[in-house]
């Protein structure tokens, strides 16, 4: 896949003309996956460039998590589909785009590229989050009635807080303002699930969440290979 630095002149309205498609799915294992089947979707996308992140998910919201990444998007609604076929049952699913935030303009490019072209899972980061989130329009908390250096200034604060677990969690955000029921999604990788738990706590007491930040359901879990991640969702159910 490239890296993205080349944009193709040719305007395909499910490639983004910056950054990657991205596309959370959330799934319930019923009595009839097909296993093998949902195995072989999520490789033929691999074998064709996308990033596949799965996991084994904890709690009643769903039982297996994917995430792929990819310029197509409709590559990513085929994947879907092809994974309710296989027998998955679909509980929730999120979609947006790599994004480089209005407050990250002007970072030099090397710092630019792994935020519109990551590279996922990182290495040795197993515990997964996701949750979607968004800004307040509430009257006496609007963050758009803000003006542009307050909403930095706040962003930079968080932003500090979030570096003081550099090397125990990877963080992307991705846009969807437009797209889903939220203005981002927030992924977390974490080396231990109570990393994840800490930098979660640590970061609500800023402004900028303690205030302005309203948050959809959280979805987590262990990240392994397809085949063991979905081994591990369907154990003790017939398959």
């Amino acid at each position: 896949m490239s890296d993205g630095s080349a944009r193709s002149v040719e305007m395909v309205p499910g490639i983004p003309s910056e950054g990657w498609s991205v596309l959370h799915l959330f799934f319930h294992v019923g009595a009839r996956v097909e296993k093998e089947g949902a195995i072989s979707a999520l490789k033929a996308a691999i074998g064709e460039g996308y990033q596949v992140v799965t996991v084994a998910l904890v709690g009643h919201k769903a039982d297996f998590g994917v995430m792929v990444l990819g310029p197509d998007m409709l590559r990513l609604r085929r994947l879907q589909s092809d994974l309710q076929s296989s027998g998955l049952l679909l509980a929730d699913s999120y979609v947006s785009l790599t994004e480089v935030s209005e407050y990250a303009k002007g970072l030099p490019e090397d710092r630019k590229i792994p935020r519109l072209y990551p590279q996922l899972p990182p290495s040795g980061k197993r515990a997964f989050c996701f949750y979607p989130m968004s800004k307040k329009r509430e009257v006496g908390a609007n963050w758009y009635t803000l003006s542009y250096q307050e909403r930095e200034n706040q962003m930079l604060q968080h932003g500090g807080s979030g570096r003081k677990f550099a090397g125990r969690i990877i963080q992307l955000i991705t846009g969807s303002t437009g797209l889903d029921d939220y203005e981002w999604g927030v992924t977390l990788f974490g080396e231990r699930i109570d990393d994840i738990k800490d930098v979660v706590y640590t970061m609500r007491f800023d402004e900028v969440s303690a205030v302005y930040a309203q948050f959809g359901p959280f979805f987590v879990g262990i990240i392994d290979e397809p085949e063991a991640a979905l081994s591990a969702c369907l154990s003790g159910a017939a398959n």
